[in-house]
């Protein structure tokens, strides 16, 4: 692990908030290690073990555990899993590899939630406007795909990216899929509104306006 933390939470317990203590701290552990490094060796490991024993009681903090109950489940796993992977590898750079891994797949299955779409029909023209909201990505294609009605005799269908961010390939396949089930079910599709980032990776690996890769896809099922 980084000894670095457990100093930094020293010192600001300590009441070092500034740069200052920061530069006397390190100063003074370069001193240590170069010109007294003699002396350091003499102290018992006895000694040593004790004092970071008290260091661990006064830096670990202590009202997490009473918090448990008023966090989100999420945040007590991704805490309690990086207790434990520390401890288990003795290894700090694992533990937080692990917690960061966690927290960013929670997130993720978070704000694919917060992902929709609306739909309105225009009966002079028989237009179906479908308005996506949110972040398309892995973990919300499929809510994407499902949004779409596949079977309705509508001779246009408009997709309003406007409020819709595509990440990732599995998004821009989803809206492959999404487009050629509408074109085959006769229906002519329009995307408007993509902002830049979307429409980048759109035309990059988007194959919808691509007939022969269509024909190549469809020809492996």
């Amino acid at each position: 692990g980084c000894a670095m933390i457990g100093q930094s939470i020293i010192n600001i317990k300590s009441g070092g908030r500034g740069r200052l203590s920061t530069l006397i701290a390190g100063t003074f552990l370069l001193i240590m290690v170069v010109f007294l490094d003699k002396w350091i060796s003499m102290i018992p490991m006895a000694a040593l073990v004790a004092v970071m024993i008290m260091v661990s009681i006064g830096t670990f903090s202590w009202r997490s555990i009473l918090n448990l109950k008023q966090h989100p489940m999420s945040t007590n796993i991704v805490m309690l899993a990086t207790v434990v992977v520390v401890v288990w590898t003795h290894n700090l750079a694992m533990g937080v590899f692990v917690g960061v891994l966690l927290a960013s797949l929670f997130f993720a299955n978070k704000i694919s939630h917060f992902m929709y779409v609306d739909s309105k029909l225009e009966e002079a023209s028989n237009t179906r406007t479908y308005k996506v909201v949110g972040q398309i990505f892995f973990n919300s294609a499929d809510k994407f795909v499902n949004s779409f009605d596949f079977k309705e005799a509508v001779d246009k269908v408009v997709i309003d990216l406007q409020r819709a961010h595509f990440w990732d390939i599995t998004s821009v396949s989803a809206l492959d899929k999404v487009v050629i089930k509408l074109r085959r079910e006769g229906a002519d599709v329009e995307l408007i509104g993509m902002n830049e980032a979307t429409t980048t990776i759109i035309d990059r690996f988007a194959i919808h306006d691509n007939p022969e890769e269509i024909e190549k896809v469809m020809g492996g099922h």
